[in-house]
């Protein structure tokens, strides 16, 4: 059993917990996934099973979009739904399609970040949310992160004091959606959380080709899951490829350097290259060699052992 499962994560489940069942319903020990969704967050969670566990770090995509609800008129403690209410603020007047739009608008394009306190971001060697937990407040390092789209799904729902929309993002890598909804709170001139939120698609990975852990289970039982993964090939198919002949390929199982084709010589140094052999597998991962311009050298070998 080997390849990469587009599992459509549910909600309940950390990613660490996605991981464990998948060990058990695979029977293997070899599982991993290429990107952390919080417990309440459902949608896209690539999972690599097998040899596919070398290449998780080429998975972990710069760019993803999620679809997520917004709640103005009160924050919490974890800037999500599962949090302690902090502050309060009745909405009023109503808040505007119009006005969400402006805001809306107003954040996309390169922005400055400071990541939640309940988070996995390390401040002097400890989690945030380590120090969240201990009650303990710190200082959070701001980041840049990049907005490439960001629209709204829906219509204003006021109600009750609240305010409650729909919207889509697809951001760069290290965003955080909770926050993105505080801040979109902020612009408007109230307290908010994010009371809702999916991922739609992990780089090139859609949620319409993902599967449940019912229909996994359901494959499981027909003898066909091999079949719903994607090959190691597959998965790092935006990679830039070079296919290799034969005669090479027992270099690249021994880790050989190789000459650094041409059309390559431009690459930044580390970028990475899938090489593949003449059956189409990809065999190996190289990168241009840090001190000699001409050659590469490998960072991954995926090739069975001979």
């Amino acid at each position: 059993m080997e390849g990469v499962l587009l599992l459509n994560k549910p909600a309940g489940m950390t990613s660490h917990d996605c991981v464990a069942k998948m060990r058990r319903l695979a029977k293997t020990k070899k599982v991993g996934h290429t990107g952390t969704l919080d417990p309440d967050v459902t949608g896209v969670l690539p999972i690599c099973l097998g040899r596919a566990t070398k290449i998780v770090e080429y998975l972990t995509a710069s760019s993803k979009t999620y679809e997520a609800e917004v709640t103005i008129g009160f924050s919490t403690t974890t800037e999500d739904a599962s949090g302690e209410v902090i502050e309060r603020k009745s909405v009023n007047p109503q808040i505007t399609q119009e006005e969400v739009e402006q805001v809306l608008l107003s954040m996309t394009g390169p922005i400055e970040q400071i990541p939640p306190m309940y988070s996995a971001v390390k401040v002097k060697g400890k989690k945030l949310y380590e120090y969240a937990r201990a009650g303990i407040e710190v200082e959070r390092p701001s980041r840049m992160i990049t907005i490439s789209e960001l629209v709204l799904l829906s219509s204003v729902n006021n109600e009750d004091g609240l305010a409650k929309f729909r919207f889509r993002v697809t951001c760069s890598k290290g965003t955080y959606v909770r926050t993105l909804a505080v801040m979109i709170g902020e612009r408007l001139g109230y307290p908010a959380h994010m009371s809702h939120l999916i991922r739609t698609k992990s780089g090139e990975f859609d949620i319409a080709n993902c599967l449940t852990f019912e229909e996994i289970e359901a494959a499981i039982e027909r003898g066909e899951l091999q079949d719903s993964l994607l090959t190691i090939g597959e998965a790092l198919k935006d990679l830039p490829k070079l296919i290799i002949h034969d005669t090479l390929t027992e270099k690249v199982r021994n880790g050989a350097v190789l000459e650094l084709p041409s059309e390559f010589l431009e690459f930044e140094v580390g970028s990475p290259i899938a090489v593949y052999g003449e059956d189409g597998s990809c065999i190996a991962i190289y990168a241009k060699h840090p001190t000699k311009q001409h050659l590469m050298k490998p960072t991954k070998v995926l090739m069975n052992e001979s």
